[in-house]
């Protein structure tokens, strides 16, 4: 019989934190998730980056300790803080080495901080959400992939996840050792998503400060391995999950997404301006749901308006990377987990061209 959420909740009553409180009573336990197969999983929010750090002992004896609860499958804990980092203590004359894996990075000294085993990180935005926005991203790290690139996706819209879909991955991600995890690999791509650590319905129903720390742990504490380019497909808009990758890491720069129309345009103009003040460099726009053939009688249509995107690019002088078709194909393979530009035909030709072309700009 599967274990229940009260009997999670009480196991953890046991748990004593230094202050001689437990996780419960100091409300630390957040987005608890018990599955009918008994699978559990939870977030620990502390107040800040110090004290998340401090806490990375008591993350792990949760872990162990649902572990160990009859029914439990599988348990899952991620350690996230609710607000900046403290002022760092003084460190010693000679410090001893730090073999922590996993911490919460925090901004570099001078600068954004690089991703260890990442050449490149490339962003793709949006101004408003249904461009079409995680279809490119999905298409184009496969695209990049069958270029021989070693490619990243890493799925940042924490609150609508669907880069496990469209990838066809459902397996919750590992941690052997109880600190990194691991990615998940799927078409010659690795990726992450919080949506992998979710049911497929759940909600995340998360404040700023702890969207920000769930980014910083997808980047800093999953293994990535080597990688020539990470993909990361962000939310729509110009909130936190935007501010904080430019402001922490080393982007390479931003790929941005519109369709046609000028109510796109618009909100694609704005998203140029954050990407502009946050000091990552546009590297090209691409128009999606550009023209529609249809399949029975070949009339091309432009539900969207035609070429709104190339002359908004010429009129910024920024590249225009190229023009991505509207049709079934791409819908139906992305339901079904495999990407279009996997696969052969004028869809994945015009990812293919796509990939070629941030590859011969040294973009991938």
């Amino acid at each position: 019989m599967a274990v229940t959420r009260d009997e999670v909740m009480e196991a953890l009553r046991r748990l004593t934190l230094p202050d001689g409180r437990d996780v419960v009573s100091r409300d630390l336990v957040r987005a608890l998730t018990v599955t009918p197969d008994g699978e559990v999983s939870f977030v620990l929010e502390a107040a800040d980056a110090g004290e998340a750090q401090a806490l990375a002992p008591v993350r792990q004896a949760a872990e162990q300790m649902v572990a160990k609860l009859p029914g439990v499958t599988k348990a899952s804990v991620v350690l996230t803080a609710h607000g900046p980092a403290g002022k760092a203590p003084a460190q010693p004359t000679t410090p001893p080495p730090d073999l922590k894996i996993g911490r919460h990075p925090t901004q570099a000294q001078g600068g954004p901080a690089k991703v260890a085993g990442i050449d490149r990180i490339v962003a793709v935005g949006s101004g408003k959400g249904g461009v079409g926005k995680s279809t490119v991203s999905a298409n184009l790290a496969v695209a990049l992939a069958k270029q021989g690139r070693r490619v990243g996706l890493l799925d940042a819209d924490i609150y609508g996840p669907s880069q496990p879909r469209m990838m066809g991955v459902s397996k919750k991600p590992g941690s052997p050792d109880g600190k990194a995890i691991e990615p998940l690999h799927a078409h010659g791509v690795t990726m992450m998503s919080i949506g992998l650590m979710l049911k497929p319905e759940e909600a995340v129903v998360w404040r700023g400060p702890m969207l920000m720390g769930a980014l910083q742990q997808l980047l800093g504490q999953v293994a990535w391995g080597d990688l020539d380019i990470l993909v990361v497909d962000l939310p729509p808009g110009t909130g936190d999950v935007q501010l904080t990758l430019c402001q922490r890491y080393q982007v390479t720069g931003a790929l941005v997404v519109s369709t046609p129309q000028d109510v796109a345009l618009m909100d694609a103009r704005r998203a140029i301006d954050m990407f502009d003040k946050l000091k990552a460099p546009v590297l090209g726009l691409i128009e999606n749901m550009s023209t529609y053939v249809c399949p029975n009688c070949g009339h091309e249509a432009h539900l969207f308006g035609q070429g709104g995107v190339e002359a908004e690019a010429a009129k910024l002088g920024l590249p225009f990377l190229g023009a991505l078709p509207l049709e079934l194909e791409t819908r139906v393979a992305g339901d079904a987990g495999v990407p279009v530009a996997a696969g052969e035909g004028k869809a994945a030709a015009a990812y293919a061209a796509l990939a070629r072309r941030l590859v011969e700009q040294g973009t991938a």
